[in-house]
């Protein structure tokens, strides 16, 4: 849950010229409350005299409010009516969160494309049959991904979300695209390395973008719109591979290659169009194509300002990045993205294997069956999103899903009848996709500052990266069909992930209430409290 305080920031008349977003302390964002009788904690209009555009805010200074927001309704805070707020949040939803699930996809599509290949002649075709090979391929995708991750998440900032969106997300496609045109499995893993250091800013970058763009209590449900974005790409990618594959011979080429072709060029296209879709930052929206007004913009800002102060991005140094390495809770949070992609990879790149050869489906059955469970996991990632945004509760459902997962590996690994393991595949899915959503929430919602949220957002998903070699490697064909290794370690994971959550929990629960006691500061932010 969260606590209802929030920090206060300046006032102003819907009838003012808007403004430029201004640095301020975190201990001074002034409240203008006409005919309000409470004392105000700063002056009224009070700005830092620093250089403009920089946060010149500093870590160490909090001073403690006594007059919280949310002690007026939110038209008296900023300015404008709830009907304003929210076309603009729709104005967001539309441009920011439906690219950012396409976008998002490409993380997926990789492991679609490689998993579907993967049941065709390709790992005889390019000798990846041998030994770890193929595993390999996957682990080296992993790696190069990780190393990248860090510089690439602060690129999304220093250069802005639509230069660098869409310049990654077209060097991926020309690399998809070479991709159909190896010949053996030495050139498929030095792609791959490629290929990993152009995705490697794409999941943490949107992550931080849509969290720079919500207020924590809507972040959420547009996490879930991106991860619902993602999977259904996915899915139907998996029905595109089918119909591909049926192309086996065509123009001389394997149906797997034409899978990777058909993608890459798909992906060159949206590349392209990345340029002029997605949004710049909410200070910088007014170099976005075609999207927000300069008044609907200073709403935007200022919806951020109220709900956490940390507008804008401090001047980039290396030590305003790596600061935040002390936190610990940024490493519990980090551990959790490793627990999950433990078992969201092993299922995303084994699915239509565990199909064919646990599940005694053919390969093309087995590509066609990979897509439903990602269909259908839509409906918990939104259910259980708009649960959480409305009771503004994370580590229940983040709990909630980790159960789920659990059983449907259960009766993926345990249970007799083929089609009740079918079923537990579905089960595993929806879980998995929906803590996606869940836990990127869960840490965004829960540090303050660009570029702690930088930091968070790309050691979370260097750690997911780290699981994803783990689930790289569970997957052992030699168990098929059950799949002991990956059954249990999946199910201690989350389990383990449980027990974390719950700790974290106890954690959130005992500083605010410290914070309330005290009339404090959290993350060194008047009135900021944890969400849990």
């Amino acid at each position: 849950m969260i606590s209802s305080s929030t920090p206060a920031i300046e006032g102003r008349a819907p009838s003012q010229p808007p403004p430029q977003p201004d640095s301020r302390l975190r201990n001074s964002h002034s409240l203008d409350i006409s005919n309000s009788n409470t004392s105000k904690p700063n002056s009224v209009g009070s700005r830092s005299t620093k250089q403009p555009g920089i946060d010149t805010r500093i870590e160490d200074e909090v001073e403690n409010v006594n007059l919280r927001q949310d002690d007026f309704p939110d038209s008296q805070v900023t300015g404008f009516s709830d009907a304003q707020e929210r076309h603009i949040r729709r104005k967001v939803d539309f441009r920011l969160c439906t690219i950012a699930g396409i976008l998002c996809s490409l993380n997926l599509l990789d492991s679609n494309v490689l998993s579907s290949a993967a049941v065709t002649s390709m790992l005889s075709d390019l000798g990846l049959d041998q030994g770890n090979r193929f595993s390999v391929s996957i682990f080296i995708f992993t790696v190069a991904s990780i190393i990248f991750q860090l510089p690439s998440t602060i690129a999304v900032r220093t250069f802005g979300p639509r230069i660098w969106f869409s310049l990654v997300t077209f060097s991926f496609g020309i690399i998809t695209l070479s991709t159909g045109f190896v010949k053996d499995w030495k050139q498929m893993i030095a792609l791959r390395v490629l290929l990993g250091a152009t995705t490697s800013s794409i999941y943490p970058g949107l992550s931080y973008l849509i969290s720079c763009w919500y207020p924590r209590r809507e972040q959420q449900v547009r996490f879930a719109f991106m991860q619902s974005g993602e999977v259904i790409i996915l899915a139907t990618g998996s029905l595109v591979n089918y119909g591909l594959q049926q192309r086996n011979g065509g123009a001389g080429l394997e149906g797997w290659r034409w899978m990777f072709i058909v993608q890459g060029l798909c992906t060159c296209v949206l590349g392209i169009a990345t340029y002029w879709w997605i949004v710049d930052f909410p200070e910088n929206s007014h170099k976005s194509f075609w999207f927000l007004t300069p008044e609907e913009a200073d709403i935007a800002s200022r919806r951020i300002e109220k709900d956490r102060g940390d507008l804008i991005a401090q001047k980039l140094s290396l030590r305003a990045v790596v600061v935040h390495a002390k936190d610990f809770k940024i490493w519990v949070f980090a551990c959790l993205f490793f627990m999950q992609n433990v078992v969201s990879t092993a299922l995303a790149y084994f699915v239509p294997i565990i199909l064919e050869n646990g599940l005694g489906y053919s390969p093309d059955q087995a590509i066609i069956l990979s897509a439903p469970p990602y269909y259908y996991a839509v409906i918990p990632v939104i259910l259980s999103s708009l649960v959480a945004d409305r009771f503004r509760i994370r580590g229940p459902i983040i709990t909630f899903n980790a159960l789920c997962m659990i059983t449907g590996f259960a009766i993926l690994g345990f249970a007799e009848n083929s089609r009740a393991r079918y079923f537990g595949v579905f089960l595993a899915t929806g879980a998995y996709v929906a803590n996606w959503a869940a836990l990127t929430a869960y840490q965004a919602n829960n540090v303050v500052g660009q570029w702690k949220r930088v930091f968070t957002a790309a050691a979370c998903t260097m750690f997911n990266g780290a699981g994803g070699i783990a689930g790289s490697y569970i997957v052992r064909n030699v168990e098929a069909p059950r799949y002991t290794t990956a059954v249990w370690v999946s199910i201690g994971s989350h389990i383990l992930m449980i027990s974390l959550v719950g700790t974290l929990t106890i954690y959130f629960y005992f500083r605010n209430n410290r914070a309330a006691r005290t009339n404090g500061a959290v993350e060194r932010t008047a009135g900021f409290r944890y969400t849990y």
